[in-house]
């Protein structure tokens, strides 16, 4: 069999949808995201499975055992897996800030244990064999500020309790590295909080080509920058081999994504890496390149599957097929260069 498996989010129909806000749009139902996932073919190569945000309105987190094996049966109908869960850790989902007090904390361990419930649902089923359970800090970078030191020892004993969950429910946690969450704002500052955490085989490190590009140019740690504007090739190389050393060893979730060096936000997500198309003629990444750096010894990790990551795409983007298709033939690509055969 060919991996690892190619896999498409189906967050970017909820990611910054929705709100109040002027200018504000939808969210794309489940069944839509799935439809448009399904229909994306390259000379006969299909996805084959999907991550998924354990949120409404895609999903309920409290939703029966007989409703999530619904869902289950959904996604499988379209012949898809499901690989990776996004638990509902932030403020006005489940959860709640994970350096926050003994109550917060609490919101977010419950989210944590939500999601390792429908996780072992799903493994119960069969539409689900291989994946983890994505989180982050649910905190804001300014916030930490006040008190770096004692702030990431308060995410760290968090994520060690949410660490223990998932270790109790068979599972592994991914910390999401992205500029916008406190303690994982930068490539050093993720690294420092993944050694403070300390327990590899329980939590490790989901890397997003989008967001990582951004570590690299210093965005919100200035301090822990690799690169200046105006950087050249043999600079790149070497700012990326920097950082993906020290965390690829961590890395245990894979995300396929393209940055144009800009920061976006909308809703609540704000400021954020910007996810762009994949054939944006504006794109930092040469993508299968730079996945190299990261899926070197991905399959003794236990990395099965890689996903696409387009949040933030307009829905005029994301209800275009051949979005799709373009998307599916980097995915391939990156598989055909550094993938590998079980």
């Amino acid at each position: 069999m060919n991996y690892p498996k190619l896999h498409n989010a189906m967050w970017p129909g909820l990611v910054g949808k929705g709100g109040d806000e002027p200018g504000a749009e939808p969210p794309i139902s489940l069944d839509r995201m799935l439809e448009l996932t399904a229909g994306a073919e390259v000379n006969g190569q299909k996805f084959e499975g999907i991550d998924y945000f354990l949120f409404h309105p895609h999903t309920d987190p409290d939703a029966s055992d007989d409703e999530l094996k619904a869902i289950a049966d959904k996604i499988a109908s379209h012949g898809f897996a499901v690989g990776s869960l996004v638990a509902p850790v932030w403020p006005g989902t489940v959860g709640d800030s994970a350096m926050g007090d003994d109550e917060q904390q609490k919101k977010f361990l419950d989210a944590v244990e939500k999601a390792c419930r429908i996780a072992r649902i799903f493994n119960d089923h069969g539409v689900r064999q291989y994946g983890v359970i994505r989180i982050d800090s649910a905190s804001g970078v300014e916030d930490w500020h006040k008190d770096p030191v004692a702030n990431t020892a308060r995410i760290a004993d968090t994520f060690k309790k949410a660490a223990q969950i998932a270790a109790d429910n068979g599972e592994r946690l991914a910390a999401e590295g992205e500029i916008c969450w406190a303690g994982m704002h930068s490539w050093k500052d993720m690294l420092n909080l993944l050694e403070a955490v300390g327990m590899p085989e329980s939590l490790g490190f989901q890397c997003d080509l989008a967001h990582t590009y951004l570590y690299l140019l210093g965005y919100n740690a200035s301090e822990h920058a690799l690169l200046q504007e105006g950087y050249s090739e043999e600079e790149f190389d070497a700012a990326y081999k920097t950082m993906s050393d020290a965390l690829r060893p961590w890395t245990i979730d894979f995300h396929v994504a393209q940055n144009d060096g800009s920061v976006h936000g909308t809703g609540s997500h704000d400021k954020t890496g910007k996810h762009c198309p994949a054939d944006d003629p504006n794109g930092k990444l040469d993508i299968v390149k730079c996945s190299g750096y990261w899926l070197e010894g991905a399959a003794e990790r236990g990395i099965e599957h890689i996903c696409w990551d387009g949040c933030m795409f307009p829905n005029a983007m994301l209800e275009t097929q051949e979005t799709w298709n373009t998307i599916l033939s980097s995915m391939i690509d990156v598989r055909n260069a550094h993938g590998w055969n079980a």
